[in-house]
């Protein structure tokens, strides 16, 4: 028995004993090389450049970017369309999303859906659409040897789909689910009723899909509504395994022929102000144990010239390390998550927003150690320890908006989309060093304004103790629409 058991235990003995023995023999060096982590020093990181690319434009007006990348034996190809959701008719929401999803899985004049999907698969190919707030855009990805073939495909759904009236009312109903779902989850319930509350439910940056709205769309309505898509609306970006030549020839060959509209879209955007002031908000689930609570303001733009120091305010709040997450979350423990963000949109304003997630008897503990964190940010200044943490966390991520060329090249044809310089990143990265502790004091009291805040509460609203009446606000319940 004893022997067994020795047998049994012998090998980890051993290596116990030569783990031991190697520790001992090299412990010298390891204790030299170890170090606290804040005394490692890194290199500088590598510069981000911009592999040769060529843009031109066709007669037509549509404008083409081409990048070769011949690592890998495969294609990629986005247009970005000039046509986006703040066109719906107020009557007629979701016409626009409904559009974007037709347009590839509606089939083409030439080709059924069936056809459609078995060619793609036979080629290990996909053709994507999609119509959003800002933009639609239709993409595709192919192996090298059927750029031909998937190019001309990826061209008919973009000129000429089909829009099948089944697909349409398919869609419709997939939509009419998402609607009999959509308060069954509070986040979602947070996040869609806040938008309403800063921008206004009517607002095209926050109006929803309703059944009445989706009741008004015929396929006649998808119809006009693509129709009004122009090729000078139209940014085409290719990157890939590819000679430019070649695929210069495919464009000409496809593309050039496709005549000028009549009536050009009309985006303008309706002047955005914040539709409530400082008031208490509040959406009673009283089957929750736990809150989400979101509070903010109306936001700004990417061009904004302090947007740099804005994020290095982020930094300064949010994420691991932030102040929200120092002591909101581990110090006072009064959250399972917290954040605080300046959001910013390239063509209207985001949103402030600052919020999180803690029991429902936490509720107005949380909402106050928020509020304490931008006053603070406010009043005193930052320290050098928390600026250089910041800004590093935004630099040393940098190198991933250019992971691929294809990222780069995303970024380009998105930034000629929305007129922003080429090289407005470029631009940013130089800012976010240049920022100062006074700058970011200068923008939380510029840009945060705790007296206009919006702040609305999701949850169990008779099972918080203290009530939110302790915090001195107008409460006004919301009644979710079904």
């Amino acid at each position: 028995m004893i022997l067994t058991k020795f047998k049994k235990w012998f090998p980890l003995l051993v290596a116990t004993l030569v783990s031991s023995l190697v520790l001992w023999t090299y412990s010298p060096a390891i204790a030299q090389t170890l170090q606290p982590y804040n005394k490692l020093t890194f290199p500088p990181l590598a510069e981000v450049v911009i592999p040769p690319y060529e843009r031109y434009q066709l007669p037509n007006g549509i404008t083409v970017y081409l990048m070769e990348d011949h690592r890998l034996p495969r294609i990629k190809g986005t247009a970005i369309l000039g046509i986006s959701s703040i066109l719906d008719p107020p009557n007629k929401v979701g016409l626009a999303q409904i559009t974007g999803e037709l347009i590839r899985s509606g089939g083409t004049k030439q080709h059924s859906i069936k056809e459609l999907n078995e060619i793609l698969e036979n080629h290990a190919a996909a053709i994507e659409s999609s119509i959003g707030l800002d933009s639609g855009s239709v993409s595709f990805a192919t192996l090298t040897p059927d750029l031909e073939n998937v190019f001309k495909l990826f061209v008919e759904v973009l000129r000429s789909p089909s829009f099948d009236n089944a697909q349409l009312e398919l869609i419709k109903t997939q939509l009419k689910g998402q609607i009999a779902r959509r308060n069954d989850n509070p986040g979602e319930i947070a996040s869609r009723e806040f938008k309403k509350l800063i921008y206004s439910e009517t607002s095209p940056y926050a109006r929803t899909i309703e059944y009445e709205t989706l009741k008004n769309i015929t396929r006649e309505d998808v119809l006009e509504f693509y129709s009004q898509l122009n090729p000078e609306q139209i940014i085409l970006g290719i990157v890939g395994d590819f000679k430019v030549n070649q695929v210069k020839g495919l464009i000409e060959q496809t593309l050039a022929d496709w005549p000028k509209g009549n009536n050009p879209l009309n985006f303008s955007r309706t002047k955005v102000s914040q539709a409530s002031v400082s008031q208490l908000y509040t959406v009673n689930q009283p089957q929750l144990n736990q809150s989400n609570i979101l509070l903010g303001q109306l936001g700004g733009k990417v061009n904004d010239p302090d947007y740099p120091s804005l994020t290095v305010l982020n930094g300064v709040l949010s994420g691991f390390g932030g102040r929200l997450f120092n002591e909101v979350r581990s110090r006072q423990g009064l959250a399972y998550s917290v954040y605080g963000i300046w959001k910013a949109n390239y063509t209207y304003p985001g949103i402030f927003i600052a919020g999180g997630q803690t029991r429902s008897a936490e509720t107005v503990p949380f909402i106050r150690a928020v509020n304490a964190e931008i006053e603070r940010i406010q009043k005193n200044p930052i320290t050098p320890d928390e600026l250089s943490y910041a800004k590093d966390s935004i630099l040393n991520s940098f190198v991933f908006n250019f992971s691929n060329p294809s990222a780069i090249l995303s970024r380009l044809i998105s930034y000629e989309y929305f007129k922003y310089p080429t090289d407005f990143i470029f631009r940013y990265q130089k800012a976010v060093k240049t920022v100062t502790i006074e700058d970011v004091q200068r923008v939380a009291v510029e840009y945060l304004h705790p007296e206009k805040m919006v702040t609305l509460v999701v949850g169990n609203i008779k099972g918080m103790e203290p009530s939110l009446d302790t915090l001195g606000k107008k409460i006004e319940d919301i009644q979710l629409k079904r």
